[in-house]
């Protein structure tokens, strides 16, 4: 017979990062989060954010938070502020090359404050 595994449960806690207003619209800034640095960016107006590792693998060093945000063919983005490669707000995934790609992060607004998900 054979025996189950038991299933891992991951749990998700949110961590308060700054105010929404604390980040200037298309811009980003940087968090460090559970020992990782998390570039959150603020598109447009509204309260819509987006968190990706701030590591840019071309340049080797992290500077995605510095980047310059817009968008390609209305699909969110931030461009290294080094090489100028394009990833996407939504899945990391490099517009330039999609050999590349980025982690991101769950990120939400509660009550005007920008909070990033970690797994315990």
């Amino acid at each position: 017979m054979v025996q189950a595994l038991p299933i891992r449960e991951t749990i998700t806690q949110w961590v308060d990062i700054c105010p929404l207003t604390a980040i200037a619209p298309n811009t980003g800034v940087c968090a460090l989060v559970e020992g990782k640095q998390v570039a959150i960016f603020r598109v447009g107006y509204e309260a819509d954010v987006f968190a990706l590792g701030n590591y840019d693998p071309f340049s080797k060093t992290f500077v995605l938070s510095r980047g310059i945000v817009g968008d390609r063919n209305g699909i969110p983005k931030v461009a290294s502020p080094i090489y100028k490669q394009n990833f996407n707000l939504l899945t990391g995934q490099c517009f330039d090359d999609e050999t590349v790609s980025i982690p991101t992060f769950p990120v939400r607004v509660v009550e005007d404050k920008v909070q990033v998900a970690v797994s315990k």
